[in-house]
C-alpha cells in the first residue's frame, strides 16, 4: 500500500526503500519479517528477506539513554539517526519509516519517549516519506487510548491494527474492511468496539493500568533480577537481568522467560503471560508481558500482581538453590 501510494502518482518513482527499527516485530510473512528485527526469527529466512529494508536503533531508554541525558536530547539523537539513514539511502528513495509506538514482542512493552513520535514523523515528512505506525499489539485501547499515538497526538500516514480490534473473538487485522467480504469478523469487531465505547472501558484501562504499574513496581521493583518494569495502560512488561547494576542479561540457554511462563501456567498459579527473548541485543535478554482484559477490576490487579510475584520469586529461588 505504501509503495502504491507513490507509484500511483509516478510509475517511475525512485521510492523503493523502507526504514524500520532494530528490536521490532511486525509479523512473519517475507515482507513483514524483513521489517522485523528479532534475529532468531529472521535467521532461517535471511536469504529470502527483502534487501530494500534498512534498520536504525529502537527507542529503548532503559538500554540506550546516556547518563544524565534528558528526554529531549535522547529524542534529538534518535531523530538525527533517522535523518542520517535518509541521507545514506537518498531521501528521494525512501517510501517510509515504520515504528511500534509501544514495542511489544521484541522488547516487552517499551513505550516511546515523549516527543519521539513527533520528531520521527517530522523527519519523514521533511523528505516526503510516509510515517507508518504498527499498532497490531499496542493499539485499539491497549494503552488507554484507542490508538497509542493519541497520547502525543501524532497522526500517522498509515496504521496497522489487529488483535484488539476483534477482542480475540475473531481473527481480524485491518485499517478499513468490507462487511461484504468479512461479515462475521466485521460484526464481531464492531460489537467489541461498541462495548468498549459504551461501557467506557478505556477509562478503566487508564486507571487500572496506572494502578497495575504502581503495584508491580511496589512488589517487584526491588527484586535483584527484575531490571525494568515498563508499560502503558494494560500493557506491561518486566525485563529480567542477571546483574541489576550492569543490566547484564541472563545466558540465553537458561531460558528464563520461558521458565517463568511455564511456571505461571501450572497450578497453583494458573496464569498466562507472554514470554519474549532478545530484549537486550536481539539475541540475549528475557522479558514477560502482562496484557489483561479491559474489563478487569482492582481486585483482579491485586491478584495478578500477587501471582506473578510468587511465580518470579519461586523461579529465581529455585535457580539460586541450584547454583548454591
Amino acid at each position: 500500500m505504501a509503495r502504491q501510494f507513490f507509484f500511483g502518482q509516478d510509475p517511475e518513482t525512485p521510492r523503493v526503500n523502507f526504514i524500520a527499527r532494530e528490536n521490532s516485530y511486525h509479523g512473519v510473512t517475507i515482507g513483514s519479517l524483513s521489517l522485523s528485527h528479532i534475529l532468531e526469527r529472521r535467521a532461517p529466512y535471511l536469504p529470502l528477506l527483502m534487501k530494500n529494508v534498512h534498520h536504525i536503533s529502537s527507542c529503548n531508554p532503559y538500554r540506550q539513554r546516556m547518563e544524565g541525558e534528558s528526554d529531549a536530547s535522547f529524542v534529538d539523537r534518535k531523530a538525527a539517526e533517522l535523518e542520517a539513514k535518509f541521507q545514506e539511502l537518498g531521501p528521494e528513495t525512501v517510501i517510509g519509516f515504520i515504528v511500534e509506538p509501544v514495542v511489544g514482542a521484541a522488547l516487552g512493552c517499551v513505550p516511546s519517549v515523549p516527543g519521539y513520535l513527533k520528531a520521527m514523523r517530522d523527519v519523514c515528512h521533511k523528505h516526503g516519506a510516509l510515517f507508518i505506525l504498527d499498532e497490531v499489539m499496542c493499539g485499539m485501547g491497549r494503552t488507554g487510548t484507542l490508538h497509542a499515538w493519541q497520547k502525543e497526538g501524532v497522526i500517522p500516514d498509515l496504521q496497522t491494527i489487529a488483535k484488539g480490534l476483534g477482542g480475540g473473538y475473531q481473527p481480524i487485522g485491518a485499517v478499513l474492511i468490507s462487511e461484504k467480504s468479512m461479515p462475521i469478523q466485521a460484526r464481531a469487531a464492531l460489537e467489541v468496539q461498541r462495548i468498549i465505547r459504551e461501557d467506557n472501558l478505556l477509562d478503566n484501562v487508564t486507571k487500572l493500568g496506572a494502578y497495575l504499574g504502581e503495584r508491580l513496581n511496589a512488589v517487584l521493583g526491588d527484586h535483584p533480577n527484575v531490571g525494568n518494569i515498563r508499560g502503558q495502560g494494560l500493557f506491561w512488561g518486566i525485563e529480567f537481568v542477571e546483574d541489576k547494576g550492569t543490566k547484564k542479561p541472563f545466558d540465553r540457554k537458561l531460558g528464563i522467560a520461558e521458565i517463568i511462563k511455564n511456571t505461571a501456567l501450572l497450578p497453583p498459579f494458573n496464569m498466562t503471560v507472554y514470554a519474549g527473548t532478545g530484549t537486550a541485543d536481539g539475541v540475549h535478554g528475557d522479558h514477560i508481558m502482562l496484557a489483561p482484559p479491559y474489563i478487569l477490576k482492582k481486585k483482579d490487579v491485586n491478584h495478578m500482581v500477587k501471582v506473578i510475584s510468587a511465580v518470579i520469586h519461586e523461579v529465581f529461588n529455585k535457580i539460586d538453590t541450584e547454583n548454591s
